[in-house]
């Protein structure tokens, strides 16, 4: 019943979808077959994400930079990653420079929402999408696509502090959000500490994340399946 009801909803929105006529790279990614959940995790394509923004409220804050890598037949696709800046026409704070190491002059050059849609759509196209704590990747291309098409998009997500959180709870282990950190939680699984914010690398560090939370399972006996990760 839980599955027949994932399908619905999402099918739903392609039907929708499809129904206003789209073109370019959002017909190509709605006609695209969405992964079947119960298709072994090891055979499933993924497209790993990661926005830097100015804030974390979707609705007023602006994204300033997208980063992504491709993890196919359980290894990441470092030769597909990419990293590029979003234009846009609010001008950063103070903190936003310190953290992010980005500047205004910078931004003017970088990639329109657009161009920055149009490039999530050819590479999501057929992938499922991972993100640590996707609700920020989630809402801000959800607010996006429903600007720029009038709809939201059917996405396919994993969320690797998901992963980690229900891992606690199984154990019935306290949870210490810091704990859930990506970098702590890289730590824990003994991988490499890399420079935080910036966005493909820590796209690739939520990669390799998600590839050691699966072989952790997989060393405990699991044959997984997509739903067993899905969020």
């Amino acid at each position: 019943m839980i599955m027949f009801n994932w399908k619905s909803k999402n099918q739903k929105l392609i039907e929708s979808a499809l129904a206003r006529r789209p073109s370019g790279q959002l017909k190509n990614y709605l006609m695209t077959p969405q992964v079947d959940r119960n298709t072994p995790v090891d055979k499933v394509d993924y497209f790993v994400i990661d926005f830097e923004t100015t804030g974390l409220d979707y609705q007023k804050d602006h994204i300033i930079s997208i980063g992504f890598t491709e993890i196919k037949s359980g290894r990441v696709q470092l030769q597909n990653s990419q990293h590029h800046l979003v234009k846009t026409d609010r001008r950063l704070e103070s903190n936003n420079v310190s953290i992010h190491q980005i500047t205004d002059d910078e931004l003017s050059n970088g990639i329109s929402i657009k161009q920055m849609m149009n490039l999530l759509l050819q590479h999501l196209a057929g992938k499922v999408m991972v993100a640590h704590y996707k609700n920020i990747e989630e809402n801000f291309i959800q607010q996006i696509s429903k600007s720029l098409f009038g709809h939201p998009l059917p996405l396919q997500v994993v969320d690797t502090l998901v992963i980690e959180t229900r891992k606690l709870q199984r154990l019935n282990n306290p949870i210490n959000p810091n704990q859930l950190r990506l970098f702590n939680l890289r730590e824990q699984y003994h991988l490499p500490r890399y420079h935080a914010h910036n966005a493909m690398e820590d796209a690739i560090a939520t990669a390799e994340l998600l590839l050691a939370q699966i072989s952790h399972r997989q060393q405990q006996g699991y044959q997984l399946k997509l739903k067993d990760i899905m969020g």
